[in-house]
């Protein structure tokens, strides 16, 4: 029973029909949801302490406040689904592989296979990166802030959902190399092209790092500095998987 609730996955070039597609998809938005529900649970049971761990980062002896009935229930939810949704993460992004893999060959399933377990490591040093290094400095500067001018009371609903989110966001932020090797791979860029145009990938970076939730300079200098890293990463290792696919090709052809 559990077995035929599971979706089929396709095969390479295997004709389906629209209503199986949707049906695949319905079924792997089931999971998808079927995991996030109890990772909320869990981390509603937790949510105390994580408000907690969010709580330290401010500077010391700053207060929190909220200002309605309520408030302190709604931004418990919101930093339970975030915390939810940073649990999940690998069955969503593997649920998207799978309903993906048919439109690609058996090699480039495997290789996007690998990703998904890259993908997940880098959101998690994403979330450390910005936890340890960005989110302490960048709160220390925006509180301190005018401080002779201002009594400082930060409201806990804003506060919560801005550091929950820009956790969130960093995470993102770190699979950039992921997403620019599937890319090479794909063949829409490649290598060659990622270094003629080095410059415009830095400005691009520098417009993603202003986008993101953190407004202050110093955020965004730390911001800055690691997507440019991994943006550099990410030639080489483009560098570096193109010669190996090539090389592959060549023995497959080959044979």
């Amino acid at each position: 029973m559990a077995r035929r609730m599971l979706p089929r996955r396709l095969g390479h070039e295997e004709e389906a029909s629209l209503v199986e597609h949707l049906t695949e998809l319905r079924h792997r938005l089931l999971i998808c949801i079927a995991a996030i529900v109890p990772a909320f649970a869990i981390a509603y049971a937790f949510h105390e302490r994580l408000i907690q761990r969010l709580k330290d980062l401010l500077p010391e002896g700053t207060p929190l406040v909220t200002l309605g009935v309520t408030e302190p229930f709604t931004t418990s939810l919101k930093v339970s689904f975030y915390a939810a949704l940073a649990i999940v993460l690998p069955i969503l992004l593997w649920q998207v592989w799978a309903f993906l893999a048919p439109a690609v060959g058996e090699e480039t399933q495997r290789v996007l296979g690998v990703f998904v377990v890259f993908s997940t490591l880098l959101f998690v040093a994403g979330l450390a990166f910005c936890y340890t290094i960005v989110l302490p400095k960048a709160l220390e500067f925006l509180v301190d802030y005018d401080s002779n001018l201002y009594e400082e009371q930060i409201r806990a609903s804003y506060y919560l959902s801005f550091v929950a989110l820009t956790l969130f966001a960093f995470g993102i932020a770190f699979q950039m190399p992921i997403f620019i090797l599937a890319l090479v791979r794909l063949g829409v860029l490649s290598s060659d092209r990622l270094r003629r145009n080095r410059r415009l990938g830095y400005v691009l970076m520098l417009t993603f790092a202003i986008l993101l939730p953190t407004v202050d300079p110093v955020s965004l200098v730390l911001e800055v500095a690691p997507l440019l890293a991994l943006f550099e990463i990410s030639i080489w290792l483009a560098v570096l998987m193109e010669r190996r696919w090539e090389r592959s090709s060549a023995e497959a052809e080959a044979l």
